[in-house]
């Protein structure tokens, strides 16, 4: 299972895009956590397929509607056994 690291900046708090990455990564079948940074980013650790994880990463440059992605940092993480997708 692929596993990649994300940091979302931009408008990304506060307008429910932890709850819209938890909805979207599960119906992609994805594992993980997002959870909210001091810095106003959002962190994304996903675990997947490659496939999924690519669609994830598409899916979080656009984000919720009411948000607004400036940039998207992806790194690539060792696999790991997560289960379920969990929001902080």
């Amino acid at each position: 299972m692929a596993s990649a690291r994300f940091l979302v900046s931009g408008l990304v708090q506060g307008v429910f895009f932890r709850a819209s990455t938890q909805a979207r990564a599960l119906a992609l079948g994805v594992a993980g956590h997002a959870r909210n940074l001091a810095d106003g980013r959002v962190e994304v650790v996903a675990s997947g397929t490659p496939e999924a994880l690519a669609e994830l990463e598409a899916w979080l440059h656009e984000g919720p509607p009411a948000a607004r992605v400036d940039a998207v940092r992806r790194e690539d993480l060792p696999a790991q056994d997560d289960r379920g997708f969990r929001t902080r």
